[in-house]
């Protein structure tokens, strides 16, 4: 464990290291090193080595952590000024994002703003300011690293012999499972979806009156987040829409409103502005339906009819998830469910929710698929699934014959890091480094 940790330290400790003045102390801070004409303080090395014995408890026992420590802050410092020299540029709107993110998680953990700049010592503005600083070096570095050592490649002789060295150390992997589902909301009762479309209807024959659309949006429309705006949804990509929403939308020409266009939220009626290489700009109206006035019965039923349809050998698993999946992401894919993190079609099992931990679990063999099963996310609609068990993987020990290519990964991830290394020690010698004091 400890192992791991310090192999990682150059490039974790930027996450922190703008909480230099995070702990509040009586004594004066100092400075225990310059690298070129950056500065390092105490302060910032005692953050560090709060963090580090807080997420790994055998931290405390290694008597070189501050030793440590600094040495990542310095190679942070260097790495910092070799990126500005090399005008690395980074996506300072992801940035926003992920600080505003990290910024929300962080204040979660607190009961109010002035027990969080309590905790911190800082004014919370400083503190957004420093999450802010901390993410950008972050990618900073890794764009870095990636410019330097992204085209880094092992053979098969230097897979194998890392396998020989590190087989009794390498990870087990975890059980594996690839999962298709088709998804359904459940069904809007036909009363309620008379009088919506009696609603979208009316607004029709007020547009070919001559009504204003954005105007006529602010006074009917039922999407909230539009509403105000006109309509005006601003330009979406591809992909991003709901599907019968998004093929009305794009056989539009500029300036043209569409006919009654169903969805799952209710009917719309669509004006194109503008139309760009994948992606439009479009503003609606909504006349929404009410999902309190449903009809399960019918939602069930025509699940089960699509579940005996497959399993008769009349369709694929994969066609019917295009034709009648409810899931975005199901376009494309056949309903295959993909790992957020890696966007392989196999996710750790252990990682998926307790109930669907039940559902799949329950499906021996592949090409099973579960009952019509309701659904209720901790956010969002409820709705009801099917699920098909493409195939299941146990959990073993890495192996040249089962996993070479992950071995690969590992063995060109540890020649990227040797090389790396070399390379900081090669900076080092460019950079004027002087340790003030002892840590």
């Amino acid at each position: 464990m400890k192992k791991t940790v310090f192999a990682l330290l150059a490039f974790l400790t930027i996450a922190v290291s703008g909480f230099s003045g995070a702990i509040a102390s009586a004594a004066p801070d100092k400075i225990v090193a310059i690298v070129g004409r950056e500065i390092i303080l105490n302060s910032q090395v005692n953050e560090q080595e709060l963090m580090y014995r807080y997420q790994y408890g055998d931290a405390k026992n290694d008597p070189e952590l501050r030793e440590k420590i600094l040495k990542s802050l310095i190679d942070q410092k260097i790495l910092l000024t070799k990126a500005r020299l090399d005008s690395i540029r980074v996506d300072e709107q992801s940035i926003d994002q992920m600080a505003n993110a990290k910024y929300n998680s962080l204040r979660s953990q607190f009961p109010s703003v002035s027990a969080m700049e309590e905790r911190f010592s800082l004014p919370v503005n400083r503190l957004k300011q420093d999450i802010r600083d901390d993410i950008r070096n972050q990618q900073m570095v890794d764009a870095l690293r990636r410019k330097h050592f992204q085209d880094v490649t092992v053979t098969y002789e230097e897979t194998m012999e890392f396998y020989r060295k590190e087989k009794d150390r390498l990870p087990a992997v975890p059980e594996m499972v690839s999962v298709s589902q088709i998804i359904r909301y459940p069904e809007i009762a036909d009363s309620e979806k008379k009088r919506a479309y009696s609603k979208i209807e009316a607004i029709r024959q007020r547009l070919q009156s001559g009504a204003s659309f954005a105007a006529l949006a602010r006074e009917a429309s039922d999407d909230p987040g539009s509403r105000e705006l006109g309509g005006d949804l601003g330009f979406v990509r591809k992909g991003e829409l709901v599907p019968s929403f998004e093929t009305a939308a794009y056989a539009l020409k500029p300036g043209q409103i569409s006919g009654v266009v169903e969805s799952r939220f209710g009917y719309h009626l669509i004006q194109l502005i503008d139309k760009e290489e994948g992606r439009i700009h479009v503003r609606h109206i909504l006349a929404g339906f009410d999902r309190n006035k449903t009809d399960l019965p019918k939602t069930v039923s025509l699940l089960e009819s699509i579940r005996a349809d497959v399993l008769a050998g009349k369709a694929t698993f994969a066609a019917m998830a295009e034709k009648y999946s409810e899931d975005p992401a199901a376009r494309g894919t056949g309903g295959q469910v993909r790992s957020g993190a890696t966007g392989e079609p196999f996710v750790e099992f252990a990682s998926l929710r307790a109930d669907l931990q039940g559902i799949v679990g329950g499906l021996k063999g592949a090409g099973e698929i579960s009952r019509p099963e309701k659904i209720e996310p901790e956010r969002g609609p409820v709705f009801y699934a099917l699920f098909r068990l493409n195939e299941r993987r146990p959990a073993h020990r890495l192996s040249p014959e089962r996993d070479f290519t992950r071995l690969e990964e590992l063995a060109a991830g540890r020649k990227r890091q040797a090389q790396f290394e070399a390379w900081i020690e090669k900076l080092k010698k460019e950079v004027v480094v002087r340790i003030l004091s002892d840590v």
